[in-house]
């Protein structure tokens, strides 16, 4: 934008600044006027008054003539107005039909007189105070809608959150975690700066970018970062702000806003970014069965198609929209010509969960023994939200505990609080119930140290954490892992089964403490089988088909494509896969009982046992490839 725009913009918004407290002034000179031109006439037709009885009046008109009192009368109906000789004025109500009344006042009053009824100006004067109420509030809500520039009615302008170039204050920098996203999105950032450079050549720029991922991750982030590096205007808008109960007021809406943008693109000489979040609220597939669609929903996003790539299609406008369901979008939606790229926005790795760490503890205070290397190894599969979220609540913890700076020990514990949920110390519970839960966990821990193929041991508690939970065992993998092999399924099965079997070996009774464990054991044999192909009765296929939500995680439905006798096999797969590690874990135990024992008791004894401290205490050497990372915070 040149230094003229720049100006004009300035001088304009002065002026709306100005024209704003001028008009606020005028609204309340007119209220002021409004109020005591009501006052005024309501003192005069009322309050100046007197209100006499008719037994009053009646004597005063029957001893006129000799007192004179009463100078002249008027009736309208049964109501008297008059007035005395001394010029004060009185009203009274008599009955509309007295002959002996009219009569006395013929005789008695020289002025007097019958006018025809009237009543506009009771009236008027009946509904002035809510005529007067309705002006004040019809003033405040047209003056309130106007200061976005728009009225009461006009629902179908958009409202978009604007920010001017310049204003936008992230950029790549305050992004970490996502070095694939940023080389997408460069080449818009130099399409946005100079869109002539593109256009000279005869190239197109993509005129959609769809940002998908899980939530979290900081797709909404990547977009400010693209207006601030480009140093363009930026429209924000939610997905749902389009649609209304109303039909056709989210096309309208949908033409404004791209107005908006073209018009500003125009007048800045550069590009403009529109980026519209959760666009599945608006953009989901359209309805092709029977009972019809969705026509308002429906209508907007015909007209999101039309301006992506109609016949009206404006170049400099870029369109970056952010979802975490892109398996509903519109097919039409989502072709090339309109989001051109579409660009996965996933969960950081450890390099990158390091560097966002980096990024939001700039600002925090940490000791110098605190490794962020370490704390992203920590933290295997947390968005970066959550790793936000981490910082935040070390620092928290560190101000809690009065210290100087943030340590390993705050970071730890919010860790565990995030995964876990928080301490509940306060919760009693009875020496066997948590002889009970050492056990178990203990079985757990053995059999992660002893089984080479699982992640390693990083820490062991009986400390109640969330809801429902009383102890927990954490393994945390060296690095990060995306393919598993059977052995390493199958030790983690073991691992599962191991509270469950420590139990029936030490008290020779079994608990409710299983439950998750069971769950979660069930559902990975069940993979296994179904999906994994890792059976040797049904061979290499897969069974069911599933319709989840991809970045949300969460089965919709399954399709059952195998026979009832199929069903049954897999069954008794999923059951074999399920015994074999029971046995597997019972076997360990019971060869290594006094080492479960030891390792028992000193966790109710410590409460809390690092991987180090579990290796030393059951007297295995410690790997340094497991455990150099997994001792005790100082």
């Amino acid at each position: 934008m040149n230094e003229k725009s720049e100006r004009d913009y300035k001088k304009k918004g002065k002026y709306v600044k100005r024209s704003g407290r001028r008009n606020n002034i005028n609204l309340l000179i007119y209220v002021i006027i409004m109020i005591s031109l009501f006052i005024s006439l309501d003192r005069y037709y009322f309050r100046e008054f007197t209100t006499l009885k008719y037994g009053e009046f009646y004597r005063m008109v029957e001893e006129n003539r000799r007192t004179d009192k009463i100078s002249k009368a008027i009736k309208q109906e049964e109501i008297v107005y008059g007035k005395f000789s001394d010029g004060s004025r009185f009203k009274v109500v008599v009955p509309q039909d007295d002959p002996e009344l009219l009569k006395l006042m013929r005789e008695n009053i020289d002025d007097f007189s019958v006018k025809a009824p009237s009543n506009w100006m009771q009236f008027l004067f009946a509904i002035a105070p809510m005529l007067l109420l309705f002006l004040l509030f019809w003033l405040f809500i047209y003056r309130g809608a106007a200061k976005e520039g728009r009225r009461i009615f006009s629902f179908g302008q958009s409202r978009p959150i604007q920010a001017a170039p310049g204003k936008t204050k992230v950029t790549f920098k305050d992004v970490a975690g996502v070095d694939e996203a940023k080389e997408e999105l460069q080449e818009i950032i130099e399409f946005l700066k100079d869109p002539k450079k593109f256009q000279r050549l005869g190239g197109r720029i993509p005129r959609g970018v769809l940002l998908m991922g899980p939530p979290g991750c900081g797709k909404t982030l990547l977009a400010k970062a693209v207006s601030g590096e480009a140093n363009v205007s930026f429209f924000s808008i939610s997905g749902s702000d389009f649609v209304e109960m109303f039909v056709g007021v989210g096309a309208s809406r949908v033409r404004d806003l791209f107005n908006k943008a073209k018009k500003t693109a125009k007048l800045s000489g550069k590009g403009c970014i529109i980026f519209i979040d959760e666009i599945d609220a608006v953009g989901r597939q359209r309805f092709a069965g029977i009972g019809g669609g969705h026509d308002e929903r429906e209508q907007t996003l015909n007209q999101l198609l039309s301006e992506m790539d109609g016949f009206d299609t404006q170049t400099g406008v870029v369109l970056i929209a952010a979802t975490n369901r892109p398996d509903v979008l519109d097919p039409a939606l989502l072709r090339p010509g309109r989001f051109d790229r579409q660009i996965v926005v996933d969960k950081p790795d450890i390099k990158g969960r390091e560097a966002i760490l980096e990024v939001h503890a700039k600002n925090v205070k940490l000791a110098k023994d605190v490794s962020l290397k370490v704390i992203a190894r920590r933290t295997p599969g947390f968005s970066g939200a959550d790793l936000a979220n981490l910082v935040n609540e070390a620092a928290l913890l560190a101000a809690r505990r009065n210290k100087d700076a943030v340590g390993e020990e705050e970071l730890e514990a919010s860790i565990e609080r995030v995964m876990a949920g928080p301490e509940r110390r306060s919760r009693v519970i009875s020496d066997y119930e948590k002889s009970l839960v050492a056990y178990h966990e203990s079985g757990h821990a053995l059999l992660s140290v002893l089984i080479k193929e699982v992640d390693p041991l990083h820490k062991v508690s009986i400390i109640p954490r969330g809801a429902s939970s009383l102890g927990y065992t954490l393994q945390l993998p060296l690095e990060d892992r995306y393919i598993l092999t059977k052995k390493e399924l199958l030790g983690r099965l073991a691992v599962l089964l191991g509270g469950r079997v420590s139990e029936e070996l030490i008290f020779n009774e079994i608990s409710t403490g299983a439950q998750n464990d069971l769950e979660v054991a069930t559902q990975i044999a069940r993979r296994m089988v179904c999906e994994f192909g890792m059976s040797e009765e049904l061979g290499y296929l897969t069974f069911g088909r599933r319709k989840d939500q991809v970045f949300l995680g969460r089965d919709i439905v399954e399709e059952k494509n195998y026979s009832d006798e199929t069903a049954l096999m897999i069954d008794k797969e999923v059951r074999k896969i399920i015994n074999e590690a029971y046995d597997k874990a019972k076997e360990l135990l019971t060869k290594h009982k006094s080492k479960l024992k030891k390792l028992a008791e000193s966790l109710k004894e410590q409460e809390i046992l690092y991987g180090d401290q579990v290796r030393e205490i059951i007297g295995l050497k410690d790997d340094a490839d497991k455990s150099c990372k997994d001792k005790r915070p100082e």
